[in-house]
């Protein structure tokens, strides 16, 4: 049962269902679809705070995904600009700017994760 952990930025979208998947980096035992999700905030804070509680989130779908200078493949095709805009939405951003610009800040680029949807 995977913890997944959400910056504050998110955490608003994640408790409200706007926003159901987060893009993260390859994990040593992946999240499979079926897995029950624990969503938080905070984790290992005192502001730790369980998001969603008493709603179930089950993995829907995962994909790899390579997320590049203005460039983003999921399962291996490039996406059309139309389609990083909907990923970036989808994830939390206003803009694929924002979007490329915390993966930049956040791992460096270019970014092997994948995409978990709820």
């Amino acid at each position: 049962m995977p913890a997944l952990n959400f910056k504050a930025q998110f955490a608003e979208e994640v408790e409200e269902g706007r926003k159901r998947q987060t893009i993260r980096l390859r994990r040593k035992k992946p999240i499979r679809v079926g897995d029950r999700l624990f969503l938080f905030a905070g984790m290992r804070t005192k502001q730790c705070r369980r998001l969603r509680a008493g709603t179930e989130a089950y993995c829907q779908s995962t994909e790899p995904i390579e997320i590049r200078n203005g460039r983003v493949m999921v399962n291996g095709r490039g996406l059309t600009l139309f389609e990083i805009w909907r990923l970036a939405k989808a994830d939390g951003f206003e803009t694929p700017e924002a979007f490329f610009s915390f993966f930049r800040n956040q791992y460096g680029l270019p970014v092997e994760g994948d995409v978990i949807r709820w």
